[in-house]
């Protein structure tokens, strides 16, 4: 008995200390253990990034209240730029801690920030797939870029947005497709944009969408095919499917409920 308990922890041992020689004899355990170090550096991560939010908020709460480089705003700016900076040392890969570091840069009137640094942050996470920083980028290359290349690339990164459904992604490509700027104007392409933007809450895409509809925009056969077939797992998309071309005037009012209950302030 004595002997089998002083072996436990000596296999213990040999096991924790094994050389990669003998892991590379063991691919599963490799992988465990590498998957395993990926969630501990993600994790630790993104509780840098969860503090540096939660001081930008507090900043977003009260900048409206104040000049934008009031002192005041300074220790929660240092804050916010520390920890995303720490969550990116935590885990160079994670997308979400170069987007706000990026945000810092070039938003906000934080000690250090610098506006390459800050742009060439927004480029490596929209290109790294991050959708949030793919629609800022698109936005800034429509609005602050007068190079001839610049719509064709601000169309490039709204479109990488909408295939991961950005709400506010879905809005801005469907007013580009309904207006027909730097596109041909696509109706049928608009209203799918405003109607999945609708359905994440985006107050904007549901008082476009109920506006098309009451002025008699009809739904294309793609969308209402979509919704049926959405409605068998989702009560909601089948009450507004209901009878869409029949009664657009209550699929628009259920769209401007939506946009009334919306968190957001339209300029």
């Amino acid at each position: 008995m004595l002997r089998a308990l002083l072996w436990r922890p000596a296999v213990g041992q040999c096991t924790a200390a094994a050389p990669f020689s003998q892991l590379m004899l063991c691919p599963s355990l490799l992988c465990f253990m590498l998957q395993r170090g990926m969630h501990s550096r993600n994790k630790k991560a993104m509780e840098f990034i969860a503090k540096g939010y939660s001081a930008l908020q507090e900043v977003d709460r009260v900048i409206d209240y104040c000049e934008l480089n009031d002192k005041r705003l300074i220790p929660l700016l240092r804050a916010a730029k520390e920890q995303f900076e720490l969550a990116l040392e935590a885990d160079n890969s994670n997308t979400h801690a170069r987007y706000w570091l990026s945000k810092l840069h070039l938003k906000y009137h934080v000690p250090g920030a610098n506006k390459a640094v800050g742009a060439a942050l927004l480029v490596e996470a929209a290109e790294m797939g991050d959708p949030d920083a793919q629609y800022e980028l698109g936005c800034r290359l429509r609005v602050e870029n007068d190079y001839v290349q610049s719509d064709q690339q601000a169309f490039y990164y709204l479109e990488k947005a909408v295939d991961q459904l950005h709400p506010g992604a879905l809005y801005l490509l469907g007013a580009v497709y309904l207006t027909g700027d730097c596109v041909k104007q696509d109706v049928s392409s608009a209203l799918w944009c405003f109607h999945r933007a609708s359905e994440k809450g985006h107050a904007g895409a549901a008082i476009a969408y109920g506006s098309l509809l009451l002025r008699g925009v009809q739904l294309p056969e793609t969308l209402t095919k979509f919704n049926v077939k959405k409605g068998f797992s989702n009560r909601k998309s089948r009450k507004d499917t209901a009878s869409p071309e029949s009664n657009p005037v209550e699929l628009a009012r259920q769209q401007f409920e939506i946009a009334a209950n919306a968190d957001v302030i339209l300029d």
